[in-house]
């Protein structure tokens, strides 16, 4: 029955691994959308080297141990195959020497099936066992390297073969403390007995900790002496104690080892440096949250992002591809060797093979909890791998040592159970590691579902660019179609050009280092393809390719040939100008100098970020200036009339006005909150929605820039308003005040102020089509950010008479 069980599972396994080797090889296809592309095949050498090696365990197994559990090789050998051809998708040349590890590591669990020791020698030789495995590991405190040529230590070896032996060490310390507490029938805490495991962890642990900087190991041999102590002796003090020491472990490791600083200060704030020490974890995160439910399909993802995507950042890597469905089938198969091997340990024939396996099941599951943990930020980082799935060989040979000796205590044959005085300690133990393993999901489901969205708009998140090479990006439209932002080139290589580049104070730009802004940032989701397309279209494109659709173009409510006299007008000098409809709110020109080039932020972005001149700054939506009551004088005459007003009147009418709040419209803003200040501060948009109250029966309309989308099914679609108008003044008032500012011969208002602020004087123009203008009603707002009333009315007039005569 056994054999059958195993070998059902092994086939499922096969096919599992066998669907996603194909999946792998068409990848490239996919993210391509073309079937002209170089195929993946490498990764099928991996595939053969698992078939053919779990093929001989498989048989090697039904041999020797007939009555073994029948699903723990199986979920190791999965766990394996699957890590395997992970690494084979993030690196071939890692790939190869994974397969020949796991070659290797097979061929130690057959060949240790074959010559199997007795279980009597590994305990009557404890000692010499834990002595070899420490001698080997302080060598690596003398001939110590590391593959990358920088980091902890670990390793011993040279011309490309490394092993690290505190990998080893875990499972000799589980045989050492497995016989250890075996001999002795009582154990007592505080006692004797355990003064010399104790010395000798306690020791091993610091010395890892303050030579090597390896605070994941020295935390997996406290984790496995705390639970081995426990099961041996029942009391519940020493989980207490061990949390103790594990907390001043990582207190002493936090104020005097810097790379464990670093990770604790990265666990408890990574947004603080996102692009510095906690980059590791952020993009591991941001992997996650790619994920999402399903995943963005093998060989789709950007798991390379990530650093160190093969070894310590494995489950992030699969977690972007596969999803939270994959990542929770991965903790499921973790769960079943975990599971059963606490089952074998329970039905174990003597109280060293239960102890062994109590221990082992510690080990494999402890350092699984750290580094998924560590991955989904529910622990800080440690550096340790994920056993059977991370690359390393020294972890791999390990793991499949430690799955040799479970597979051997699990299989019973006829053996009775030894007795058990209290099972409390294996509850604990499995309740322990299951609560875990269950944490660990669902922080995983936490950053892929809940905070999923947030972290995948962040601007600093390089999957963005990387999709939009792939997809191509929709347009942005002038209110006659004209273009302004588009995408050219093809799939692979699609690049944003940006065809009249005075506008990119106010559309922006997307970037793949300098990430987006402006409306670009607005309305990325039309411009993405996330909305606007139908439902059906979105999911499928996510499932087949992992990215969106096409994106939709969207049309502005800018004219560009008015926005080029505008921008003709304001020329070299520092200030910004909002032109727009004073019945509909629709923005025609928003001008903001000094602009830039977006074109050519590969070389002057850094430049650009430092410019004093502050050219990345939309002034006529963000810039805020000095106002006072001279500014909007007619406004004022068209409320208070000749009357005399006070502050508080004032200020009363500046909030009806909307000056303390932001204008609602899909591109960035800002505002001054600032109701009880003395010096009131606005945004020539705010500026221009008041003034149009002159030219259009009092009303200040609710502000419009981006007005249709195209989409596939119904083509342009008008897009909502995001507010509504106001009635600011009284209809005829507004008349009165609109003429007694009239220019001669002229069909508009007009009307200049100044206001200072920190001994810096701008200079204010207000205007707009007479009340009784029979064409479109009209309101300018312009600030100069100098003391030129008479360039201000030059520019004013030169712009209203070119639109009227249009």
């Amino acid at each position: 029955m056994n054999h059958q069980t195993q070998s059902r599972l092994l086939q499922w396994a096969a096919l599992f691994l066998f669907v996603q080797a194909v999946i792998l090889s068409l990848a490239p296809a996919v993210r391509e959308r073309s079937w002209h592309v170089d195929y993946r095949t490498a990764h099928w050498f991996g595939f053969a080297v698992w078939g053919i090696v779990v093929f001989l365990a498989h048989h090697a197994i039904n041999k020797y141990l007939p009555e073994r559990d029948p699903y723990i090789f199986p979920a190791a050998a999965l766990l394996s195959g699957w890590g395997m051809l992970t690494i084979w998708r993030l690196d071939e040349s890692f790939g190869i020497r994974q397969s020949i590890w796991l070659a290797i590591s097979v061929f130690v669990l057959i060949v240790a099936l074959r010559f199997a020791p007795k279980f009597s020698l590994l305990r009557r030789y404890k000692y010499l066992i834990l002595g070899g495995g420490l001698l080997i590991t302080a060598l690596t405190l003398i001939f110590g390297t590391n593959p990358l040529g920088v980091g902890p230590q670990l390793w011993l070896g040279c011309c490309g073969v490394y092993f690290q032996p505190s990998e080893a060490l875990k499972v000799l310390l589980v045989v050492y403390l497995s016989a250890y507490l075996a001999d002795r029938a009582s154990i007592r805490l505080f006692s004797f007995p355990l003064l010399i495991p104790t010395l000798t962890l306690t020791g091993l642990a610091l010395l890892l900790l303050i030579v090597q900087r390896d605070l994941g190991t020295a935390s997996i041999f406290i984790s496995i002496f705390t639970v081995m102590i426990f099961i041996a002796t029942g009391k519940r003090r020493i989980l207490i104690s061990s949390v103790a020491l594990l907390s001043l472990t990582l207190l002493l490791g936090y104020f005097f080892i810097d790379i464990i600083q670093v990770r604790v200060t990265g666990w408890l704030d990574p947004w603080h440096d996102p692009t510095g020490n906690s980059y590791q974890i952020v993009q591991s995160l941001l992997a996650v949250a790619n994920g999402g439910t399903i995943g963005r399909g093998l060989g789709i993802g950007s798991p390379l992002l990530v650093p160190v995507a093969i070894s310590d950042f494995i489950f992030a890597a699969i977690a972007e591809e596969t999803g939270l469905i994959g990542t929770l089938g991965l903790i499921a198969l973790i769960w079943i060797i975990l599971a059963r091997g606490l089952i074998a340990s329970l039905r174990a024939a003597d109280r060293f093979k239960r102890y062994l396996a109590a221990g082992i099941v510690t080990y494999l599951g402890i350092q699984s909890l750290l580094i998924i943990g560590g991955n989904v930020r529910l622990l800080p980082l440690t550096g340790v791998t994920l056993p059977f799935v991370s690359y390393g060989g020294s972890s791999l040979l390990t793991s499949y040592i430690a799955l040799f000796l479970l597979l051997v205590i699990s299989n019973a044959e006829d053996n009775e159970p030894a007795e058990l005085h209290d099972p409390r300690p294996f509850s604990l133990l499995g309740a322990a590691l299951a609560l875990g393993l269950a944490a660990c999901a669902l922080t995983t489901a936490w950053w892929a579902i809940i905070r999923g969205p947030d972290l995948l708009a962040r601007t600093d998140n390089p999957r963005r660019a990387i999709a939009d090479r792939f997809v191509e990006r929709g347009q942005i439209l002038d209110k006659n179609n004209q273009p302004i932002n588009i995408t050219q080139g093809q799939s692979g290589s699609y690049v944003r050009t940006y065809l009249y580049p005075d506008l990119a104070s106010v559309t922006g730009y997307t970037h793949p280092v300098y990430g987006q802004a402006g409306i670009e940032a607005s309305v990325d989701s039309y411009l993405r393809g996330l909305q606007g397309n139908p439902t059906s279209l979105i999911l499928w494109n996510q499932l087949l390719y992992g990215t969106p659709p096409p994106g939709l173009d969207v049309r502005l409510s800018l004219d560009l040939t008015l926005q080029t006299e505008a921008d003709r007008l304001l020329g070299n000098h520092r200030g910004a100008l909002v032109l727009l409809n004073a019945e509909t709110g629709e923005i025609v020109v928003m001008a903001s100098h000094p602009t830039f080039d977006p074109n050519l932020l590969d070389e002057n972005g850094e430049a650009l970020s430092q410019d004093e001149n502050a050219p990345l700054l939309n002034r006529a939506s963000q810039g805020l200036y000095p106002m006072d009551a001279s500014v909007i004088e007619p406004l004022l005459l068209a409320k208070f009339g000749e009357n005399d007003i006070t502050n508080i009147v004032l200020r009363q009418f500046y909030e009806e006005l909307g000056f303390y709040k932001a204008p609602i419209l899909n591109m960035p803003v800002a505002f001054d909150a600032g109701i009880n200040s003395d010096q009131t501060n606005v945004s020539p948009l705010q500026v221009s929605l008041a003034a149009a109250a002159l030219s259009y029966q009092g009303i200040a309309p609710a502000p419009r820039i981006a007005t249709a989308v195209n989409t596939p099914e119904q083509g342009w679609v008008v897009l909502p308003m995001l507010a509504q108008p106001r009635e600011v003044l009284q209809p005829e008032a507004a008349r009165e005040a609109a003429v007694s500012y009239i220019q001669t011969g002229t069909p508009y208002w007009l009307h200049t102020g100044e206001a200072s602020r920190d001994e810096t004087t701008v200079t204010w123009l207000l205007a707009g089509t007479l009340p009784n203008w029979q064409g479109t009603p009209l309101a300018l707002a312009l600030v100069l950010e100098e003391d030129n009333p008479r360039l201000a009315e030059s520019i004013g007039e030169s712009l209203l008479n070119f639109v009227l005569n249009q």
